[in-house]
C-alpha cells in the first residue's frame, strides 16, 4: 500500500535514459539548463546510463562534476529503457518529472509548456505527440498500427504512446513500477493506478544528429505481447478467477450440453424409433464435447490456483492513496 507522504524537494526533474549517446549529452544538458534557468525553477537532470559500451558514462561523470544539478546513474549492463526509467523515477525529487530521449530528437524547448500543463492545467500525465516524424516508413507505419491497437485496448486516446517526451505529476511516477518493456504503456500503468487525467501535446520531432537508432523491428512484436499482458493484468490481476473461471465454466457447460444431447439422441433412436443408434464415438460432436469439458476443467483449476496465488501476493493490497486527514501531522499529501 503506497503512502501519500511524498516529499518533493525540487520543482522539476528531467529523467534521461541513455545508451551509447556520448556525442549528444553535453549539448542536450546545456540546452535543458538554459531552458530551466529561463523558467526560474529549481531543477535536476538525471542521466541513467543503460550499460553503454562507449564513453557515455565518462561524459556523465564530466557533466556531473561541472554542475551539481546533473546527476548520474549507471547500470552494469544493458537492462533496457524500462529499467532505466524506473531507476530515474525512484531517484527523482521534482514535483514535475519530464522524460526525454538522449538523442536530441526531443526538444527541451517543449519543457515549459509541458510543465504548465501539469502545474496549471492539473494533468496527471502529458504525452508528447510527434505528428510530423523524421523516420523511415518502415518505422512510421508499424508505429501507427501499434498506437491504434493500444488506443482500442486501453481506452486511452493518445496518438503516440511511445513518445519519449512526457511530463508527469511527481505522485504518478512514485506510484507506478515500470518493468520489462512497459515503458511504452506508462499511460496505461498510470490510469490503472487511478491517475486518469491524461493529456497530449503536439511536439517537434527533430532529425537524429548523432549516432543511429537503437531499436529494431522486434520491438513491435514485443510491444504487442506486452500490450496483451498489461491489458490482462490491468483487468484481472486481483481477480483471475473472473477470467479463467468464467471461460472454464462456459466451456464445461457447453461440453455437458453436447454430451447430454448425444445420450438423449442415442436413447431416442433405441427406444422411440426402435432402430440401432449410431455409436457415440463415431460422432464428431463427442470429441468436441470431450475437449470442451477437459479444457473447461483446466481453465477453472487455473483460475482457482491463480486466485490462491494472488491472495498470497505481497502486493495484494497495493493501491494508491491520495491523502489522509485526522491522523496527526505529516499525514497529508504534498
Amino acid at each position: 500500500m503506497n503512502s501519500p507522504e511524498i516529499i518533493f524537494d525540487l520543482d522539476l526533474s528531467v529523467v534521461i535514459p541513455l545508451y551509447n549517446e556520448e556525442e549528444s549529452l553535453g549539448e542536450l544538458c546545456d540546452w535543458i539548463m538554459r531552458v530551466a534557468t529561463a523558467m526560474g525553477v529549481s531543477y535536476e537532470i538525471i542521466l541513467v546510463n543503460d550499460g553503454s559500451s562507449d564513453a557515455s558514462w565518462n561524459k556523465v561523470l564530466e557533466l556531473a562534476r561541472a554542475n551539481s544539478a546533473i546527476k548520474g546513474v549507471s547500470f552494469q549492463r544493458n537492462y533496457g529503457k524500462s529499467a532505466a526509467l524506473n531507476e530515474g523515477f525512484n531517484a527523482a525529487k521534482g514535483k514535475v518529472v519530464i522524460t526525454m530521449d538522449a538523442d536530441l530528437q526531443d526538444s527541451p524547448d517543449e519543457i515549459p509548456e509541458l510543465y504548465k500543463m501539469i502545474t496549471e492545467q492539473r494533468f496527471d500525465l502529458v504525452s508528447g505527440w510527434k505528428k510530423k516524424r523524421h523516420d523511415p516508413i518502415s518505422k512510421t507505419v508499424p508505429t501507427k498500427l501499434f498506437n491504434w491497437a493500444t488506443r482500442k485496448m486501453s481506452g486511452i486516446h493518445l496518438h503516440d504512446f511511445n513518445c519519449g517526451l512526457k511530463a508527469y505529476n511527481g505522485k504518478v511516477i512514485k506510484n507506478i513500477e515500470v518493468y520489462g518493456e512497459m515503458h511504452r504503456y506508462i499511460p496505461v500503468l498510470a490510469k490503472r493506478s487511478g491517475f486518469a487525467r491524461i493529456g497530449e501535446k503536439e511536439v517537434a520531432h527533430q532529425a537524429r544528429k548523432y549516432g543511429t537508432t537503437k531499436y529494431g523491428m522486434n520491438r513491435f512484436v514485443n510491444g504487442f505481447l506486452d500490450l496483451l499482458t498489461i491489458s490482462f493484468v490491468s483487468k484481472f490481476s486481483k481477480r483471475p478467477m473472473h477470467f479463467f473461471g468464467a471461460w472454464g465454466t462456459v466451456m464445461f457447460i457447453f461440453g455437458s450440453i453436447a454430451t447430454a444431447w448425444l445420450i438423449c439422441s442415442k436413447l431416442y433412436f433405441l427406444y422411440i424409433k426402435g432402430v440401432p443408434a449410431p455409436l457415440v464415438a463415431d460422432q464428431a460432436l463427442f470429441y468436441v464435447a470431450l475437449v470442451a469439458m477437459i479444457m473447461g476443467t483446466q481453465l477453472f483449476l487455473t483460475g482457482f490456483l491463480a486466485e490462491l496465488t494472488s491472495r498470497n501476493s505481497t502486493d495484494r493490497n497495493h493501491y494508491t492513496l491520495d491523502a489522509k486527514v485526522g491522523f496527526g501531522e505529516g499525514n497529508s499529501s504534498n
